[in-house]
């Protein structure tokens, strides 16, 4: 079973109010110094489990690789306490496990689980793009989804994966929430927490991919425009992108 492994932090998230986690394998004595404080924060449960869950779904903490909290908390600068219970919280969520006396272990989903995820949000996100586009929304509304839109470019140039899929998350919730529907909100919050992009990390920086993630503003364009083929075809691409360019080659 692989050992814990230790975080090495160093991009600014605007979005989580921190230095985000990027959770890859470093020796302790690197990691130590680049983790973020967080004393003195308010929500400070829920702001690591943010920064943890975009951790797990960028694929920066490893699959079957055990993290213990005090361990972590030593490191984000705080009691293991909030640590524990935001661990727990994600294992609510199916996104790592409890290995008693050691901690918790992030969960691996096969390609066959992340290919059911993926078709399940397709059916229910691209449908309800379209009928945005179709129907109309309020500019303003609209609008102000555009500063999360640039948001993920940033990140994405930064190479910052965690503030990505946070910003991600938030960007696509938000779209749908225009359509008045909370329940299918809340579903397809549950989908996008279990996705992967585990091949996030091994993108060149020149890789044309990076394009892609110019896609959220183009999408409000399009939405705007009451261009309804078009906002159907962009999502779809999107939505393709999470097992496609995105994904690790052997969960493909």
């Amino acid at each position: 079973m692989a050992t814990e492994s230790s975080p090495v932090l160093g991009v600014q998230s605007p979005a989580l109010g921190v230095q985000s986690s990027g959770l890859g394998v470093q020796p302790p004595a690197l990691a130590l110094a680049a983790l973020p404080d967080l004393r003195g924060r308010r929500s400070l449960r829920e702001e690591i489990t943010t920064i943890l869950r975009g951790a797990v779904m960028s694929g920066e903490m490893e699959p079957g690789v055990v993290y213990s909290a005090p361990s972590l908390a030593e490191r984000f600068g705080v009691s293991a306490t909030p640590v524990r219970e935001a661990m727990l919280d994600l294992a609510k969520e199916d996104l790592v496990e409890v290995v008693p006396n050691k901690g918790f272990r992030v969960v691996r989903l096969s390609a066959t689980e992340l290919d059911a995820l993926t078709e399940i949000r397709a059916m229910l996100e691209i449908p309800v793009v379209r009928r945005l586009a179709e129907e109309g929304v309020d500019p303003l509304a609209l609008e102000a989804l555009r500063p999360l839109a640039l948001a993920i470019e940033d990140a994405a140039r930064r190479r910052d994966f965690i503030a990505h899929v946070t910003y991600d998350l938030d960007f696509h919730l938000g779209l749908l929430a225009l359509a008045g529907n909370p329940r299918l909100v809340e579903i397809v919050r549950s989908l996008r927490q279990g996705s992967r992009l585990y091949g996030l990390r091994g993108l060149p920086d020149d890789s044309i991919v990076f394009a892609s993630f110019h896609e959220h503003a183009e999408l409000l364009d399009l939405v705007a425009a009451r261009d309804a083929d078009g906002a159907e075809a962009l999502m779809r691409r999107h939505i393709g992108h999470v097992r496609g360019e995105w994904a690790e080659p052997s969960d493909t």
